[in-house]
């Protein structure tokens, strides 16, 4: 009997093998892979911060912090790469879109998720964790300066948005008389004095 299981066991991983060498046989030969977006974007993400500050030169750098292996201040670690690899490692939000980098800035203006230092870029890379630091350099931004650095972020992501129309199709000249509209399944916009309509 026991000489009877093996044999079966056997037979089974006997067939099995030569299953898995005809399917693997008859495959088609597969495309490479490539490598993701992100990875494409990791590039970019070092020539990003450098724009960003071109295009807003009176942000704060916050690039005075020393490297624990080198022992030397990191000038290229400032507060625009930091917050640029937040948004896309550490919270992977999107770059495309406004709302994505404004909930990347309530995280820092402490109006939105919270913060980990564990988790916080360079936090460890770093003698100091800069998580502090770059909260209160974004805090010490004003509305407009925060604006600015949104519409920087999401323009240099997305440097060929899809055009919007410059301006609208022509519409026919009108006429000397009045052509009757024809009926619209949606109610009239307000006009002046309609509530007056309403009195009785």
């Amino acid at each position: 009997m026991p000489a009877l299981r093996r044999c079966g066991r056997f037979c089974a991983i006997a067939l099995i093998r030569a299953g898995l060498l005809v399917c693997f046989a008859i495959l088609p030969d597969l495309p490479p892979i490539h490598p993701p977006a992100a990875v494409a974007q990791r590039v970019r993400i070092e020539d990003i911060w450098q724009q960003v500050y071109q295009q807003i030169p009176d942000l704060p750098l916050e690039n005075q912090y020393v490297n624990t292996e080198t022992g030397e201040v990191s000038t290229n670690n400032t507060l625009i790469s930091r917050l640029i690899r937040y948004h896309v490692y550490t919270k992977g939000r999107p770059t495309s879109y406004r709302l994505d980098w404004k909930l990347t800035l309530a995280d820092y203006l402490d109006a939105n998720e919270r913060m980990e230092p564990a988790t916080y870029p360079s936090g460890t890379a770093l003698r100091t964790n800069p998580m502090e630091g770059d909260k209160a350099a974004i805090q010490s931004l004003n509305r407009a300066q925060r604006a600015a650095l949104v519409n920087a972020l999401v323009s240099l992501f997305n440097p060929n948005p899809e055009p919007e129309p410059s301006s609208p199709p022509p519409s026919p000249a009108p006429s000397s008389s009045p052509s009757p509209s024809p009926p619209s399944r949606f109610p009239r916009q307000p006009q002046p004095g309609d509530a007056q309509l309403l009195q009785p």
